[in-house]
């Protein structure tokens, strides 16, 4: 019975060794991946923000189309078509 617990207490030993060694490896092949990953973060994060305003995207549109006075009736009423779009297709 002492034999097979130490046998179990040395396999174990070499598991806990073997899950720090893949921990260390997993750490450093992950850690090209921190930047890009952030920023899909981030981005991930503004639309979850956008889909619960959504009148942050009319205001967005508005302000676009008033710096641009001569494109800003073909661009509003772009914006109006696809808002009316969007609430049809949301069923609302």
């Amino acid at each position: 019975m002492k034999k097979n617990l130490a046998q179990l207490a040395e396999r174990r030993e070499r598991l806990v060794a073997q899950a720090a060694a893949q921990r260390t490896a997993l750490a450093q092949s992950i850690e090209p991946w921190r930047t890009p990953l952030a920023w899909a973060d981030r981005g991930l994060e503004m639309l979850s923000v956008l889909k619960r305003h959504p009148v942050w995207i009319v205001a967005g549109v508005a302000a676009f189309a008033s710096l641009r006075i001569n494109r800003a009736g073909k661009w509003l009423q772009r914006g109006w078509v696809t808002w009316q779009i969007v609430q049809k297709l949301r069923g609302r």
